[in-house]
């Protein structure tokens, strides 16, 4: 008999703190030490009597003192509730919400609040005010806290407060906020979740299920529900979503995305400040890739599309980039990248640094890297070229002349021209090209104008913050690796929600179980999640899923193969294959006649005779027979295929032409595959076992394990999936 349910009746008084330093969310508060000691006290005086009334109904039961708890009043007497959920009413007010505990740190009689409840409960944030005006409000405002259990919530209804939702922006945000900031909901409240886009969503709690003021959502399937607040409201959203979709159209045609194919020459012309966007579907994932790009001033930058990588490349956020200002430029794509096999497609763009908006042309190229490795460089200037032995060089300009034109070439170079100590190139003395030629102080860079060494300061020595964390990176480089790596706006692809979401995180202090998951903070919080395996329907956490399938594929490969009919024909195993995989014990049948031949049990009937037959002479003479039957009768079945049918084979054979075939087939060790007719069901399933068995994934007896069980091809490769061992590679 079941022992009544136990309400835990305690509350008290508090004055709302000031000084909180645990930094709270959603609908937790603080209590202090003293709120768990009279609440274990109440839990012991409430269960008391429920004790009592156990030892009385099982004072006869002899199993009642096998579970030491159940014998050990105080063990359940300091039990509380889980989770641990509260009523708060404002005394000044009245108003009430509930809420979840946080931690017992407080100050005594003092109670810390979420900036949720504070708001729920209509208490203003007064902490900038002046301190006589700060003490009267924390006076004022007594929060009466009494213990609530309340149910497992079922159901929920919510309604924004703004027009303009779409499905895509709040479902992974709201399911995320509530499994981390909240215990209980209260019906009536306002939700308000923030975006990682600095969006902002608010939603009204119209609706809870079982009906009441708020539900427990800890350890629940919860069903949501999301409705307009009215009509007007739902024709807005409609409004804009549409206005959305249609601006989304208008940027991606004014954003030209094309495609681009190996060996395949693209040329086009893109303005300053602008980017082109390429996309290369597919490649030869074992060669390596070269990406070509001949135009003056234009910056590539290369990006896999991956569930790590979902962003297109820009100058702040790119795997591979090339800032270089050469006429030609490229990238070289090492295919031993550990993501290769996770690429989708690359992402390549083009960007034109500068603010005048003239276009300019380019044209990109890609070819494989193995055929680019014996390539000659191009426009080197250490080329060896031969000299005429009548020529001398300029010790200005360093040009090779014949000696009978040195002396006047000497003079005219060395008043017109000069050269840079640094790079020896020559420029015409006061010429804007040497005024404008400059060298970086901090590297071996140098250019012919001023905006490229404006352009060159700002990528290699000018300090940017993070749009997304407050990460100061050194350069732009240095930004585009931190946004493509450890940022936590990065947008991932969460292998448990499977939506783009930031990957957060720490990208200082990553935690310790998300490198050894290799997961990103995002997937080891949703991970956390628990799900039921469809094998042994045992609760997992959904990052323990991969783990979890790796054990029953262990569990699979040591399983005994199962022993199929020796009939080659036949699709059926001797003992039969549980659900589960493994093979059913056969009962013992007393003194029945011995199965000699290795036959299933609908293949042995036709030759079962209740006789004493020792050495089985009796038994082959029958099988005897049977080949004898088929080769000179038949079986008169049209869809039959076996070898030693007259029906199948179209045979036209006599008895004493038949026996020397029969001879060779009757086997006294029961080695050597029997060839008797089926019925048509028999003969279709064992086509369909020799069809699953050609994909070399499985061995035959198992396929027709599978089909014997399931008699199914879709259901039966289902089952061979889940509970059959898979051929070893070498074996295949």
């Amino acid at each position: 008999m079941a022992a009544p349910y136990v309400s835990l009746n305690w509350s008290r008084n508090y004055i709302l703190t000031q000084n909180s330093r645990t930094k709270l969310s959603g609908d937790k508060i603080i209590l202090p030490k003293s709120a768990l000691e009279q609440l274990l006290a109440a839990s012991s005086s409430a269960t008391s009597a429920s004790t009592q009334y156990i030892a009385n109904s099982d004072s006869y039961n002899k199993y009642y003192s096998v579970d030491p708890r159940s014998s050990n009043p105080s063990y359940s007497n300091q039990q509380l509730p889980q989770p641990l959920t509260f009523l708060l009413v404002n005394t000044k007010n009245g108003k009430k919400v509930h809420a979840g505990i946080q931690e017992f740190s407080a100050e005594e009689g003092e109670i810390g609040l979420s900036p949720f409840l504070c708001e729920a409960l209509n208490i203003l944030d007064l902490s900038n005010g002046s301190d006589d005006l700060s003490r009267d409000v924390t006076v004022n405002n007594r929060i009466e806290v009494h213990s609530k259990q309340l149910p497992k919530g079922l159901f929920l209804r919510l309604r924004p407060l703004d027009a303009g939702y779409n499905a895509a922006d709040w479902k992974s945000l709201l399911e995320k906020y509530l499994r981390e900031n909240f215990t209980t909901l209260t019906r009536g409240e306002t939700l308000t979740i923030r975006s990682p886009r600095s969006e902002v969503f608010r939603f009204l709690i119209d609706e809870v299920s079982p009906k009441g003021d708020g539900i427990c959502v800890v350890d629940t399937d919860l069903e949501v529900d999301i409705e307009a607040l009215n009509e007007e409201q739902a024709r807005e959203t409609l409004k804009q979503i549409l206005t959305k979709s249609h601006q989304a159209e208008s940027d991606s045609a004014s954003s030209t995305v094309n495609e681009l194919n190996m060996w395949k020459q693209v040329k086009g012309k893109l303005s300053e400040g602008k980017y082109v966007d390429y996309t290369l579907p597919s490649w030869d994932r074992s060669q390596g890739l070269v990406v070509e790009v001949s135009g003056q001033n234009i910056e590539l930058f290369i990006s896999p599309f991956s569930s790590r990588q979902r962003v297109r490349p820009r100058e702040d956020e790119h795997v591979w980039g090339n800032f270089s200002t050469d006429l030609v430029k490229e990238i070289i794509i090492d295919p031993k990248s550990e993501e290769r096999e996770e690429i989708e497609h690359l992402y390549i763009s083009l960007h034109a640094r500068g603010q005048n908006k003239t276009p300019r042309e380019y044209s990109i190229q890609i070819r494989p890297k193995s055929l680019s490795n014996f390539e000659e460089p191009k426009n080197s200037k250490n080329e060896d070229k031969t000299h005429d032995q009548n020529d001398e060089q300029c010790q200005t300009c360093f040009k090779w002349l014949p000696k009978n034109t040195l002396f006047l070439h000497e003079n005219f170079c060395s008043r017109n021209n000069i050269v840079c100590s640094l790079c020896h190139d020559v420029f015409k003395k006061n010429s804007q090209e040497w005024k404008e030629h400059w060298h970086c102080e901090h590297d071996t860079a140098f250019g012919q104008t001023f905006d490229s060494k404006k352009n060159h300061d700002d990528i290699y020595h000018t300090s940017k913050t993070c749009s997304n964390c407050p990460y100061v990176a050194k350069n732009l480089i240095d930004l585009a690796a931190h946004r493509t790596t450890v940022c936590p706006g990065k947008i991932i692809l969460c292998q448990f929600c499977h939506l783009e979401v930031p990957q957060e995180g720490d990208p200082l202090y990553p935690s310790p179980e998300a490198l050894i998951y290799n997961l990103t903070a995002h997937e080891l919080s949703d991970g956390a999640r628990t799900t039921q395996c469809h094998l042994c329907s045992r609760i997992i956490r959904l990052r323990d899923v991969s783990n979890h399938m790796k054990h029953h594929d262990l569990e699979n490969s040591k399983k005994v193969q199962p022993t199929i009919c020796r009939n080659v024909y036949c699709c059926r195993t001797l003992n039969g294959v549980g659900n589960d995989g493994k093979i059913r014990e056969r009962p013992q049948l007393g003194q029945a006649p011995k199965n000699m031949l290795g036959l299933c049990d609908i293949c042995f009937g036709p030759f079962y005779v209740n006789m004493h037959d020792p050495e089985g002479k009796a038994l082959r003479r029958r099988v005897e027979r049977r080949y004898l039957s088929q080769l000179v009768s038949g079986c008169g079945k049209i869809w039959c295929r076996n070898r030693y049918c007259k029906t199948a084979q179209k045979l036209n054979l006599t008895t004493k032409t038949a026996l020397p075939l029969v001879k060779p087939l009757i086997d006294p060790d029961g080695l050597k595959k029997l060839h008797f007719c089926v019925d048509h069901d028999n003969n279709s399933y064992k086509i369909m076992a020799e069809t699953l068995a050609r994909d070399n994934r499985y061995s035959l007896e198992w396929c027709i394990a599978a089909l014997e069980l399931q008699r199914d091809l879709d259901s039966a490769q289902t089952w061979l999936n889940n509970w059959a061992p898979k051929l070893e590679k070498e074996n295949v």
